[in-house]
């Protein structure tokens, strides 16, 4: 069974990426980190995030792999992106087709004839 936990800026599934294609798995998680381009990363950041996220798998070591618990490590990794966010190591895209400002920092006007 494919479990899974889809946030603004993360995405895991309880799968492994063969040919292009997710196949589910029972002991592998697969990690997409801001699918829509929203932010701008740098390689340590996204180094961060990975290492995050390894560090919540690993914490869950003995546990069901089950819905609760993929869900629990996305929340968890969306919020250490807001804090990457906060802390100006990643930047809201403003080139991005998604504009939401979905992490909560002020509105930054994208339109520089204003």
């Amino acid at each position: 069974m494919l479990h899974k936990s889809t946030t603004r800026h993360i995405r895991i599934f309880s799968a492994e990426v063969l040919n292009g294609e997710l196949v589910p798995s029972a002991d592998k998680l697969t990690l997409d980190v801001d699918p829509d381009n929203e932010l701008n990363w740098t390689d340590g950041a996204l180094q961060d995030v990975y290492r995050k996220f390894d560090q919540l798998v690993a914490g869950c070591e003995g546990e069901d792999l089950n819905d609760y618990n993929v869900r629990r490590i996305g929340s968890d990794l969306e919020h250490f992106v807001r804090s990457l966010l906060y802390t100006g190591n990643v930047t809201y895209n403003l080139q991005s087709r998604v504009r939401n400002y979905s992490l909560g920092l002020p509105q930054v006007s994208a339109d520089i004839n204003v």
